[in-house]
């Protein structure tokens, strides 16, 4: 009865506490929060100054004793204490549509799959400190999952591929558990840094992250220029959520790269092409799809007879990559598909517990060795 009543006066909560960005599902009312792992602080009083969007705005733009970072590094907490601040900011936005305020909520989080014991201990303390009343954690991979509409608890395979901002999630589900996972740390930020390091080398031009990410998304590509004319009425069809693409229109093959020459100090502005950023994020990817054969490799021949007929689900804003879902269905031999609304699926997923919590526990990670002593 008593925990009828906490639930009336709090507001339940998922978070997608990811590397790039964080989403929050508040319990009857969807996504409510989407917005950047970045905090803005200043080092001279250790003053928070601004959490998410606005934190963002800020990196490059500030003076150098104010720094805009990332609490989260590859998934898992860097900085603990501005962590909790995060969480904290978060919650109590929510928080503030509630008239009585006097509990904290449930919270269920979504992490790395290849995190340790004493990470996931750092996420839950993170969390109560923070002002949650319960923690309940679950791996990305299977939260993903949830947000694709698999049926996770039935006895079939289901193979997803997260690809988030730290890191790159490969799981094989069946029966509400990992029967197989991989947690590689290259993803969309390792992109990001390709690229940076693509320029330097190729074209002595310094470019910032902000930058190399706009490339990415704009021109990026995944796959051989060649055989786009053949494919790419497939690829544009899946990557309906790509900023700068416009439905029934080719997409930009070349970008003007601003930033200053290595050499002269100056400003400099080039044209990168979309055969450039093939070229700059191509090892990295091969690792992705590596990881990835790998993974088809140790799954049992039931469930992989499962997943050749249902084939491999992409989720993560990294799903995205033009040409991806087609090079790793060619080197797999596979169906691959991207699900719908890939930026969200975790949240989802993990809100989609949140509501029938009874129903999907088995699918949370076991962690009552890391609750607190009662």
């Amino acid at each position: 009865m008593f925990d009828k009543i906490l639930h009336y006066l709090s507001e339940d909560i998922a978070i997608d506490l990811g590397t790039a960005n964080s989403l929050v599902y508040v319990k009857g009312r969807g996504i409510v929060i989407s917005e950047p792992s970045v905090v803005a602080v200043n080092q001279k009083t250790g003053q928070i100054l601004a959490i998410g969007e606005e934190g963002k705005r800020m990196v490059g733009r500030t003076p150098a004793y104010i720094v805009a970072t990332r609490p989260l590094v590859k998934g898992v907490i860097s900085d603990f204490e501005v962590t909790e601040q995060m969480l904290r900011y978060f919650i109590q936005k929510v928080r503030k549509r509630k008239v009585f305020t006097g509990f904290g909520p449930r919270v269920v989080i979504g992490i790395p799959c290849g995190v340790t014991e004493v990470e996931k201990k750092a996420v839950q303390d993170a969390a109560r400190n923070a002002g949650a009343r319960e923690v309940y954690l679950i791996e990305q991979p299977m939260a993903a999952a949830l947000g694709a509409g698999l049926e996770v608890q039935e006895a079939e395979g289901h193979f997803i591929v997260d690809i988030g901002g730290g890191t790159t999630e490969v799981a094989v589900i069946s029966l509400g558990g990992l029967v197989i996972a991989k947690s590689l740390r290259i993803a969309g930020d390792k992109l990001n840094e390709d690229i940076i390091n693509y320029a330097q080398e190729e074209y002595k031009l310094l470019i910032g992250e902000r930058t190399a990410e706009d490339i990415k998304i704009k021109i990026g590509s995944a796959f051989p220029l060649k055989t786009d004319a053949v494919l790419k009425p497939k690829i544009v069809k899946q990557k309906k959520f790509q900023e700068g693409e416009k439905s029934g229109k080719e997409a930009p093959r070349e970008m003007a790269l601003r930033g200053r020459n290595l050499v002269t100090g100056l400003p400099e502005e080039i044209v990168i092409t979309e055969q450039d950023t093939k070229k700059a994020m191509e090892k990295s990817i091969r690792q992705i799809v590596a990881a990835i054969k790998e993974t088809i490799e140790e799954t049992p021949p039931e469930l992989l007879s499962d997943i050749m007929s249902k084939g491999i689900y992409l989720a993560g804003g990294g799903s995205l990559l033009k040409g991806l879902d087609v090079l790793i269905s060619r080197e797999t031999k596979i169906p691959t598909q991207i699900i719908e609304d890939p930026l969200t699926a975790v949240a989802r997923g993990a809100g989609l517990v949140l509501e029938h919590i009874d129903q999907l526990r088995e699918v949370l990670i076991k962690t009552e060795e890391l609750a607190p002593p009662k």
